[in-house]
């Protein structure tokens, strides 16, 4: 699952790289499948029921679940990119939202919270913490800055299967669910709204938009649970905890 996270990570920060006003999402998404199979493995969500793409790409008031495609990126948009690579018979899956030039302070704003929502949710990945410590974590830290959760999609286990329990709602009371023990695996993956929390799915029948069409930002890693400190598998060296 290391060398699978290593695969997601670098083709994420590439891709993240990429994001620039000019640029199209299907450019993206050919540079994604590029370096995942350049290292031997297998993006995760190319094919997977259905799915057309290696990456999916969401552009401001997307979600998650963007199709790559012709549309380019313009200056001020905010790009989530969530990439996933399969090797040696696991997952590894992650995601992160990037500006394209300037952006505005509340843009901003809603990239970085998001991005710390996941940090504190993993202050909670430890031995002994319950899973919903982990949901109600990221759900404060939005919240005290004004922002929403999306709640009709959650993260999840992942290993063998890309998407396995136990699922992870970034909502929540503390002290309820399974207990976390060593070994483990998650994808921790925060879905924060400017505006409402309420959500749409378009007719392409996977994108998924902000009901009122505010913007949207996603940040994920995934996370191994250890008898001390949680590892991130799709962990940047340059990636601070």
């Amino acid at each position: 699952m290391r060398r699978a996270g290593h695969m997601a990570d670098r083709a994420r920060r590439i891709a993240g790289e990429m994001v620039a006003p000019g640029i199209t999402t299907a450019a993206i998404d050919r540079e994604v499948r590029r370096l995942i199979e350049l290292d031997g493995g297998i993006p995760s969500f190319l094919g997977y029921n259905g799915f057309p793409g290696s990456s999916c790409i969401s552009i401001n008031n997307e979600v998650i679940h963007g199709i790559p495609g012709s549309r380019k990126i313009l200056p001020g948009d905010i790009v989530s990119v969530d990439v996933g690579a399969f090797a040696y018979g696991f997952h590894g899956d992650c995601a992160a939202t990037y500006g394209a030039g300037e952006l505005s302070p509340q843009a901003r704003l809603l990239i970085d919270v998001t991005r710390q929502c996941f940090f504190e949710a993993l202050t909670y990945c430890r031995e002994g913490c319950r899973l919903s410590d982990i949901s109600h974590a990221v759900q404060v830290h939005a919240e005290a800055h004004g922002f929403s959760v999306v709640r009709d999609f959650v993260g999840h286990g992942i290993g063998r299967h890309l998407h396995e329990p136990p699922e992870v709602p970034n909502f929540g009371q503390p002290g309820r669910g399974v207990r976390l023990q060593a070994g483990m695996t998650l994808a921790i993956e925060p879905m924060i709204n400017l505006g409402s929390g309420d959500i749409i799915v378009l007719d392409d029948g996977w994108t998924v938009c902000t009901r009122d069409g505010n913007l949207s930002a996603h940040y994920e890693n995934t996370v191994l649970i250890t008898k001390g400190e949680p590892e991130l598998l799709t962990r940047s060296d340059s990636e601070e905890v």
